[in-house]
């Protein structure tokens, strides 16, 4: 044995070739934490005094080679400041060029995930082989910074500028035949033939076959490009890159200039320009807030993974209601792999539901995603039925029928004398509450809310709502299938509204009171899409549709009268009593015409001007940063209620909610960790002053001012 820590050995076989091996004790996966690395930079010391060695294999003990650094070290890196940062890179830098300078040829074998630190890992040996079901990558652009552990330096020199730029810019992660093919890796093999391919390699080096240190040197000298070539592939990029990104995410334009400043810069100089940028980088409120961000995703799987634990199997399911939303969670459902029925009382909403389900498999195909034989295959796991014939094998039932109590309770009362005892009921209402919807039910406890978001296809979330006779059973199986659907179940308790449209509400109500103090609601939109969100608030009615928005908007003022009764009638009631419910009929704050790819494009409409000038009560002009606080206040103030209030468990599932639910802006990391950049104390006197004028919506709670006075915050900085 050359070497043995905690997560690496390294040993030498018969022939003298070494093998460093990655396994972290205690863990499932690799990943770089700072006490892997200096295990690394002694593993190499070793490596470095050993005699008689030939050859260096660097491979994996786990079923992932190294899924990148410990990135719940980094806020605390971070906040060390630059001097910190680039101490730790240096150091980095040191161990990965001793390793890319060893006296021997190396190799990697890359058996499954090699993302991040892990790849650039594998961008330090001679040559890579890679099993046929690995993926490899740097999303580091997608914290916020940029590959600073040489990735931004060999990668170009590797497989060249333009496919670097592609991999490191978009931060994907790449199949193996995709690595194969720019020259990422050297060879492709299945996992069982790893270890022999990486042997094979370093013998053909040794023979003389294979030229290794040609290979270092391209990678540790300027990039082979002249003067034209660079001008022409990194400016081209720059201007793609940054359309592509938008103005929150300078990462990946920040990692082109990098790439582009070294090209013509040995190993150490182009090694200091892209540690110089990631420092800068990682001191930045947006890798602070992406970063977080990715944390809080850990939190909400960590907890989806222990529900998951519990459940029992769900092999079959149903949903009641065809139609659109119907059709969306079957195809949801059988895409994923679990057979579901589609019952509906009318022909016709059933081969709409099918349709609607036909032609999101069919985009699928077009993409390549699919074969027309898997669409077909996967087509078959959707059953449509005007029965309840086969309803006694269903494990889980998703009610979606229309959004009224009556209807809804009628029919979760009738499935419920249909199905086994043992069988699951969810509703996937948006604002009826469980309760409510629990009272004339035999089996209670076997039921909760399922609310998706539409287009299911695209939403990540899904909310699972527990009423107050909800079994722990009843919420492990919902989790489990929302899980197996590839969504992100979120927990919460039961009220109106539930946590997001809860949250949402309060924001519309901001809006519409701005709209009657004269403030032009294209510019609202404009203003608001600047500070990040997809859409303006309305815009964003027009998608959710008038209708829809009146109702939740009546169901919340009647469980929050204090903030969210109004007295006065709102732009958004106009619009829905002169028919003009936005997308669903082509007209709202806007008018719609389709676009070339047949989608709804969105133009001025003169009449809903005219229209909306019925409530405006004053002619105010409004600045960018009063529109914002006028928005974004009542929707934070919410969010604290709700964690107040325990519908929603920590901060983190709270500002996860939001960024999945409704697009909540990512770079500024959800509404807690908003309140928190802005400062508790600031963002009380905030409310204060716009409470005085606009009343409750905008009050902060009692627990908020006592978090002002204290000091405290919704995140400890260093999570």
């Amino acid at each position: 044995m050359i070497y043995q820590g905690n997560a690496i050995t390294v040993a030498s076989n018969g022939d003298n070739i070494a093998t460093l091996t990655f396994d972290l004790k205690d863990e499932s996966i690799n990943k770089l934490s700072s006490a892997v690395v200096t295990e690394l930079g002694e593993a190499v010391q070793a490596l470095q005094g050993a005699s008689d060695i030939k050859g260096l294999v660097i491979a994996s003990a786990k079923d992932v080679f190294i899924v990148g650094a410990d990135i719940t070290e980094f806020h605390g890196m971070f906040a060390k400041g630059e001097g910190q940062i680039a101490e730790m890179l240096e150091q980095v830098h040191g161990i990965f060029n001793a390793i890319e300078d060893l006296p021997f040829p190396t190799v990697t074998a890359i058996n499954g995930l090699a993302l991040g630190g892990g790849c650039e890992v594998t961008l330090t040996t001679d040559f890579r082989v890679m099993g046929d079901k690995a993926k490899i990558g740097l999303p580091e652009t997608k914290l916020g910074i940029l590959p600073g552990w040489g990735g931004c330096v060999r990668l170009p020199r590797i497989v060249g500028a333009d496919n670097a730029i592609e991999w490191i810019a978009g931060g994907t992660e790449n199949r193996a035949d995709a690595a194969l093919k720019i020259g990422a890796v050297d060879a492709v093999v299945s996992n069982e033939q790893l270890q022999a391919a990486a042997l094979d390699i370093l013998a053909r080096a040794n023979r003389g076959e294979l030229d290794y240190q040609a290979r270092r040197d391209e990678k540790t000298g300027p990039l082979k490009l002249n003067p034209i070539e660079q001008m022409m592939v990194f400016e081209t990029a720059k201007g793609y890159v940054a359309g592509k990104a938008g103005p929150h995410y300078p990462a990946p334009i920040e990692a082109i200039k990098v790439i582009q400043k070294g090209a013509g810069e040995e190993r150490g100089r182009a090694q200091a320009i892209e540690a110089k940028a990631f420092a800068k980088l990682a001191l930045t409120d947006v890798c602070y807030n992406l970063v977080g961000l990715f944390l809080n995703d850990q939190v909400v799987k960590k907890k989806a993974g222990k529900y998951e634990k519990q459940a029992q199997p769900v092999k079959q399911t149903a949903v009641l209601g065809a139609g659109i939303m119907g059709g969306g969670i079957a195809y949801q459902s059988a895409s994923k792999g679990t057979p579901i029925l589609m019952k509906d009382i009318k022909e016709d909403a059933i081969e709409l539901g099918l349709k609607e389900a036909r032609k999101l498999f069919g985009k699928q195909v077009e993409r390549n995603k699919l074969t027309s034989e898997q669409m077909a295959e996967k087509l078959s796991n959707i059953r449509p039925t005007l029965s309840y014939g086969d309803f006694g094998h269903v494990d889980l039932v998703v009610e979606a029928v229309v959004e009224n109590p009556k209807v809804k309770d009628a029919v979760l009362t009738e499935v419920e004398g249909l199905v086994d005892d043992k069988a699951i009921l969810t509703s996937n209402t948006s604002t009826i509450s469980i309760n409510r919807l629990a009272e004339n039910l035999k089996r209670p406890e076997n039921f909760c809310g399922m609310h998706f978001f539409n287009p299911v296809h695209r939403m990540p979330l899904v909310e699972v709502i527990r009423g107050e006779k909800t079994s722990d059973a009843a919420v492990a199986a919902t989790v489990a299938y929302a899980r197996a659907m590839g969504k992100t179940p979120i927990v919460v308790n039961d009220c109106p509204g539930f946590l997001v449209n809860r949250v949402l509400f309060p924001y519309f109500g901001g809006f519409s009171m701005l709209v009657e103090q004269g403030a032009d609601f294209q510019h609202v939109d404009k203003v608001m899409e600047k500070f990040g969100w997809p859409m303006g608030p309305a815009y964003l009615l027009d998608v959710v549709g008038m209708d829809t928005a009146v109702h939740a908007n009546e169901v919340m003022a009647e469980g929050f009268p204090d903030r969210m009764a109004r007295d006065a009638k709102t732009a958004i009631q106009v619009m829905y009593e002169n028919e003009r419910l936005g997308q669903k009929n082509d007209k709202g704050f806007y008018a719609y015409e389709e676009d070339k790819k047949g989608k709804p494009k969105k133009v001025s409409d003169d009449a809903a001007y005219a229209l909306v000038k019925q409530v405006v009560k004053e002619d105010k002009a409004f600045s960018d940063e009063e529109i914002i606080a006028r928005m974004m206040v009542p929707l934070c103030l919410e969010t604290v209620r709700c964690l107040e209030d325990d519908i929603v468990a920590t901060p983190a599932e709270a500002d996860m909610a939001l960024i999945y639910g409704i697009g909540f802006p990512p770079f500024r990391g959800g509404a807690l960790r908003y309140i928190d950049a802005m400062g508790v104390a600031a963002f009380v006197e905030l409310a204060d002053g716009l409470a005085a004028e606009l009343g409750p919506l905008y009050a902060p709670t009692d627990k908020l001012r006592e978090m002002a006075k204290s000091g405290d915050t919704f995140y400890d900085k260093s999570a």
